[in-house]
């Protein structure tokens, strides 16, 4: 506990010189934020929600999951001098944590993104999330779009596979062949997830030989794959 309280005040500004602006922080939130990161108030992704943040104790959202035991015992409190530090290096704070981000180096940008996320995370906050920076979006990362209502081509009929190869037949009459190592198979169990027994193609990577098929749940995976040669 005092190597990670020492290492916050080695890393933390106490007092900045500069003043942040929101508008800039807004699109470093994009860039590097909002891939794993939601503003909306119980929305979590690959992180937790950072609605409500500031004087949060680290690793207490009741909603999220997926804490390492490092953050959960680390005994940080969220302050501008806390996130900061995280920000500017996370290992540095909470050794052991599992947060795959290597830092926002320039000062100045950090200052702009803390100004956005303390308006942007109030409770109550009105400012809508942007889309995500970077290639989130065909990595299968970020804020993903409503699966509840999917076109023809985008909705699954059914998956089979052979040998090394996943077909997959879609509600257009279409059949499309992947080879294994290039499908995922996920589930999203959220108000953005697909509808029972309408599980959704998302197209990934940028050459369109790779996708995801997101389930509504675990246990519909058994009931459209099946092996067929």
């Amino acid at each position: 506990m005092l190597r990670i309280a020492a290492a916050v005040l080695l890393i933390a500004t106490a007092a900045h010189a500069e003043t942040g602006d929101a508008t800039r922080g807004q699109r470093v939130f994009a860039a590097a934020c909002s891939a794993c990161h939601s503003l909306q108030f119980g929305k979590n992704m690959t992180g937790p929600s950072l609605s409500g943040v500031w004087n949060r104790k680290a690793g207490s959202l009741a909603s999220f999951p997926r804490y390492s035991d490092a953050v959960k015992s680390a005994g940080i409190v969220w302050d501008d001098n806390t996130l900061d530090a995280w920000v500017t290096a996370p290992e540095h704070v909470i050794p052991g944590n599992e947060m795959t981000f290597p830092g926002v180096k320039d000062p100045q940008h950090r200052l702009d993104l803390l100004a956005f996320l303390k308006e942007a995370t109030k409770p109550g906050a009105t400012i809508a999330q942007m889309p995500q920076g970077g290639m989130g979006g065909m990595t299968g990362g970020g804020s993903a779009r409503n699966l509840k209502k999917l076109d023809p081509e985008d909705r699954v009929q059914s998956v089979t596979y052979c040998q090394d190869t996943f077909t997959v037949a879609t509600a257009d009459g279409k059949k499309r062949k992947f080879w294994e190592r290039n499908i995922r198979l996920k589930t999203d169990s959220s108000d953005d997830g697909p509808t029972v027994n309408a599980p959704a193609l998302v197209p990934a990577g940028m050459m369109g030989d790779r996708a995801d098929i997101i389930f509504a749940s675990p246990a519909e995976i058994g009931k459209f794959v099946s092996k067929s040669c």
